[in-house]
């Protein structure tokens, strides 16, 4: 059950006339949720894909930075 407050009577009349076919308030509503779900997927695919040409474009950008070793001498330093 869901309050209808000022902002949700607000959301379901511009849900109303985007979906003038749509007759209930209950059926806008559940219209508004699932449309809600698809645009929060949508930006959650669109940050994966970012995050991966981040990574793509950044690959091997230190490589020869440390000489070979440089991580076990490094390690050798820390008390056990």
């Amino acid at each position: 059950m869901i309050t209808e407050t000022d902002e949700v009577a607000e959301a379901l009349d511009v849900a109303a006339t985007h979906w003038p076919e749509t007759k209930s308030r209950r059926e806008l509503l559940l219209r508004l949720v699932l449309e809600g779900r698809v645009a929060v997927e949508r930006r959650q695919d669109e940050e994966i894909a970012r995050r991966r040409i981040a990574i793509r474009e950044t690959s091997g950008a230190l490589t020869g930075s440390y000489e070979p070793g440089y991580l076990d001498r490094l390690r050798d330093d820390w008390p056990a």
